[in-house]
């Protein structure tokens, strides 16, 4: 078993400093996708900090592009990327743009089109199998991409094909570029949802770091497994108002400061 008090102090200043990575960034031009680093932070921190993706061998998927941010911010923290690359994010030519396409870094495969990324997946974790290379396939998605009707196919053939070297994570944010996913189309009860697909689910608070690690250190029983991961598209940060837009925040000098501060004073702890 991990020693849970350590994994969760550092797994909690690492995500401190991803988040802050990921603010830096976007005050390069003042607005962006920062909403989404400070929503999935702790889940990308739990993932390549806890020691479950494993470099260079395992596959890894980002479904939604504009969370590439977070993608970008974890991989610099950990050495997978240069950290001068942070430095020139979002600007003409840069090698990390705002939105991933095919030529970004770290990434396995990126979504242009939203909810397409479990269907690549699936393709790794398929081909992963016939090969017996032992590599495992992680899908990262947004609940807003379950109002569309590919990642439901997707779901069916994983299950039933019993793909067990693939796991989703899941940012349930209730958050997209239209207001709340609630309000838009019920996708509710998406845990019971992914279960009657046949799928190992496991339902977490994505800001509980211990949680998240548990759930990704489950044994898999045989079957695909997802982590639903309740979060909050401002991840819960004391210092940013609730009328912020956290789908696509603007950035001014006072509120940029203020989450420095907070998010400086984890780390510090």
């Amino acid at each position: 078993m991990r020693s849970e008090l350590p994994v969760a102090v550092a797994l909690e200043r690492l995500s401190a400093r991803v988040k802050l990575n990921a603010t830096r960034m976007v005050n390069i031009q003042g607005f962006g996708y920062l909403g989404q680093a400070l929503s999935a932070g702790d889940l990308f921190a739990a993932l390549f900090g806890g020691g479950f993706y494993r470099p260079a061998h395992d596959r890894f998927v980002l479904s939604p592009g504009h969370y590439a941010v977070v993608a970008y911010a974890v991989a610099c923290e950990l050495g997978y990327l240069p950290r001068e690359h942070m430095d020139s994010y979002g600007l003409d030519g840069a090698v990390l743009e705002a939105i991933s396409t095919e030529r970004t870094p770290f990434l396995d495969l990126s979504c242009g089109s939203l909810a397409q990324g479990l269907s690549g997946g699936i393709g790794f974790a398929l081909a992963a199998r016939l090969a017996g290379d032992g590599r495992h396939t992680w899908v990262f998605m947004s609940d807003g991409e379950m109002e569309e009707g590919q990642p439901w196919e997707a779901a069916m053939f994983a299950s039933h094909h019993r793909l067990d070297n693939l796991t989703v994570l899941l940012d349930a944010n209730d958050s997209q570029v239209d207001g709340p996913v609630s309000g838009i189309t019920t996708i509710e009860p998406i845990a019971d949802k992914w279960s009657a697909f046949g799928w190992d689910v496991r339902e977490v608070d994505g800001h509980d770091l211990p949680a998240l690690v548990a759930a990704l250190d489950r044994p898999a029983d045989g079957r695909p497994r997802i982590v639903v991961a309740r979060t909050h598209i401002l991840g819960r940060m004391r210092c940013v108002p609730a009328t912020v837009d956290g789908h696509f925040i603007k950035l001014d000098p006072s509120l940029v400061a203020a989450i420095a501060r907070e998010l400086e004073s984890i780390d510090a702890a």
